[in-house]
């Protein structure tokens, strides 16, 4: 019983803090990042230039600021475009972007990529997490709609009762 009404506060909480386990990352890790890609124009193999932009690329979609989260998505969506790619590296690019979509707050894009990783890696578990991230965002938002919705017609319905009310006073 007591694991039940445990449970029920952790999933009330998670419901108004939004309960993600997906990571933030700090701005001195994206500057951090940006000299490694920087550095490695500079003359490196295209391997440490494809590793460092990939760990940009991570670092951008996993931001507090949603100006990196974009930056991060167009960098992705350019590599994807790139025609070299390994199986590997197009699960990896699908499942940032998906990240980046979410941290945008497009969860419908950001279902459509997690779910094309799973059509490539069916028992990813990141990705699987991720998933349920959505679809938890989802239902949440639709919570939050409803109860708008529900507020408005019944404030509606409060002032349409007051106004007969006083008309009926008269």
């Amino acid at each position: 019983m007591e694991a039940k009404i445990g449970k029920f506060f952790e999933s009330v909480g998670d419901f108004f803090t939004g309960g993600d386990q997906i990571p933030w990352c700090e701005p001195d890790i994206i500057a951090g990042c940006e000299r490694e890609v920087a550095d490695a124009a500079k003359g490196s193999s295209d391997e440490l230039k494809s590793e460092c932009i990939m760990k940009l690329s991570w670092a951008l979609v996993h931001s507090k600021r949603a100006e990196d989260v974009q930056r991060g998505i167009a960098m992705l969506e350019a590599s994807l475009a790139g025609s070299s790619n390994s199986p590997l590296q197009v699960r990896e690019n699908l499942y940032l972007l998906a990240v980046g979509y979410y941290r945008s707050g497009d969860y419908s894009r950001s279902r459509q990529l997690v779910e094309r990783c799973l059509e490539v890696a069916p028992d990813w578990r990141q990705a699987l997490s991720l998933k349920k991230a959505i679809e938890d965002k989802i239902k949440k938002d639709g919570a939050i709609g409803i109860g708008i919705a529900a507020t408005a017609v019944g404030v509606l319905a409060g002032g349409i009762a007051a106004a007969v009310a006083a008309a009926r006073k008269k």
